[in-house]
């Protein structure tokens, strides 16, 4: 593990999701053996910004994993589907070009609470999940 770098990038749109999925998983992360100075937090104005940081970043092929998180609600017009289908969209094409785990909490949910509650509630917390699965992949692809 001492050789694994994990890059986050969060929106600030919807932060109070934003801030509890990056609290609890850099505590699991910390718990799981990765040092502060392994960890390089970048926050972005919104979820569609996330794709060009995530290719920025795996360009530079220093981190064993990108971790997203941000949350997009549902509202009267079409632009809902249009934020998270790109947003995932640019993620997976970063994690497939690049070979890099590109893990993806951006939240696509129809009410604001569900968000929140997948952001801060104890069992199934999206903040840890994704830290579990950033090491996971790690694991598996430095024995590739």
């Amino acid at each position: 593990m001492n050789k694994t770098k994990i890059a986050i990038i969060s929106s600030t749109f919807r932060r109070e999701v934003s801030e509890n999925l990056e609290k609890n998983c850099l505590k699991t992360l910390e718990e799981k053996g990765l040092k502060k100075n392994r960890i390089d937090i970048f926050h972005v104005p919104g979820s569609l910004e996330i794709p060009l940081v995530a290719k920025i970043l795996a360009k530079k092929k220093i981190y064993s994993a990108i971790i997203t998180f941000g949350a997009i609600v549902k509202g009267d017009t079409y632009h809902f589907e249009q934020i998270a289908n790109e947003c995932i969209r640019g993620c997976m094409e970063v994690s497939l070009q690049f070979e890099i785990p590109v893990i993806f909490e951006v939240l696509a949910v129809y009410d604001l609470k569900d968000a929140l509650e997948r952001a801060t509630r104890k069992e199934e917390n999206k903040g840890v999940e994704a830290a579990l699965t950033a090491l996971e992949m790690t694991g598996i692809l430095g024995k590739i």
